[in-house]
C-alpha cells in the first residue's frame, strides 16, 4: 500500500491559474483509499465521494490523514478536501457516437470564452500532450439541462505510474480519469452563465483509460438549487464500454477569487 502522508498537485494539474484542477485533484486523494486494495484493479475502484472546501494549492504538499475511513488533505491548517466511500448506485449518462461526439466539439462554447482558459481538463490554452483539451459541445437536451460530448484520446504523459493493475497495457492515471468526468459537467450545466468551481464530485472508476485509444465522454444538466449546479458524466472507450461515471455539485463563485473571468 502506497505511505498516506501528504498530496501534490503539479502546476500541469492546474484548474484556474493559481489552484489545481478539481477533478484531477479529487481523484489524486481517491486513488488514495487503497486501504484493503486487491493486488490488482480488475474489479475497479469503490464510488468515492470527494468535497472541496478550499482551492487546491499547486505545488505545495498537502498532509493527508485518515480517521473512520474519511481522508482529509490539510494545507496551513485548512482542510482543503476529504474523501470517503459511498454505498450507491450512480446514474450513467447515454452514450453517444464517437462521430456524434466529434461533431459537436466545433460547438464548444469555451472556443469564443473560456472563463479559465488554462485548466487543464477543458482550457484551449493548453496544447495537445499538455492538457486533455476535452471540448464538449451540445448534442440535446436532456430533462434538466444540456446533454453534451466531446472525444478524448489519453496521451503518453498520463500513464498511471504506481497502481498495479490487472494487464500491463498502458493506462492513464487514476487522477486523470477523475479530471477527464470533470470540466464536462460545468459545461453541460450553466458554466456560460455564470462562474462555477466544483465543490463535490462523486466517481466510480471500472478501468482505467487506455493510452492512445479513443474515448468518448457524455455529459448532463441535471438541475440547479440557488448557487448549486447539479450535474453528471460518463466516460466510454472505444467499444462502448462504461469506463467510469461522476455527478458533480457545482458552486456559483465571485470571478475575482478564482482569478477567472466572464463576458462583459
Amino acid at each position: 500500500m502506497r505511505p498516506v502522508t501528504e498530496l501534490l498537485v503539479p502546476q500541469r494539474f492546474c484548474g484556474p491559474p493559481d489552484s489545481g484542477n478539481g477533478g484531477w485533484t479529487a481523484g489524486a486523494l481517491a486513488a488514495l483509499d487503497d486501504a484493503d486494495a486487491p493486488d490488482d484493479r480488475s474489479d475497479g475502484w469503490p464510488a468515492i465521494e470527494v468535497s472541496l472546501r478550499q482551492p487546491p494549492p499547486l505545488d505545495s504538499p498537502m498532509q493527508v490523514d485518515t480517521d473512520a475511513g474519511v481522508l482529509t488533505a490539510s494545507f496551513g491548517g485548512a482542510v482543503i478536501a476529504t474523501a470517503h466511500r459511498v454505498d450507491r448506485d450512480l446514474l450513467e449518462v447515454e452514450p453517444v457516437s464517437p462521430e456524434v461526439a466529434t461533431g459537436a466539439e466545433s460547438s464548444y462554447p469555451g472556443l469564443d470564452f473560456h472563463p479559465f482558459a488554462t485548466c487543464f481538463a477543458c482550457g484551449t490554452s493548453r496544447s495537445e500532450g499538455d492538457g486533455l483539451r476535452i471540448f464538449p459541445g451540445q448534442t440535446g437536451d436532456g430533462p434538466a439541462g444540456a446533454l453534451v460530448a466531446a472525444t478524448w484520446t489519453p496521451h503518453p504523459s498520463l500513464h498511471e505510474d504506481w497502481h498495479t493493475y490487472v494487464d500491463e497495457t498502458p493506462r492513464a492515471s487514476v487522477a486523470t480519469t477523475w479530471a477527464a468526468l470533470d470540466c464536462i459537467g460545468g459545461w453541460a450545466g450553466d458554466l456560460t452563465e455564470r462562474l462555477m468551481v466544483l465543490g463535490r464530485m462523486t466517481a466510480r472508476v471500472d478501468d482505467l483509460p487506455v493510452i492512445g485509444e479513443p474515448h468518448v465522454v457524455v455529459g448532463e444538466g441535471r438541475g440547479q438549487d440557488g448557487r448549486k449546479t447539479f450535474t453528471a458524466a460518463t466516460l466510454y472507450d472505444a467499444d462502448g464500454r462504461v469506463v467510469a461515471t461522476a455527478e458533480h455539485t457545482w458552486i456559483a463563485v465571485d470571478a475575482e477569487l478564482f482569478g477567472g473571468r466572464m463576458p462583459g
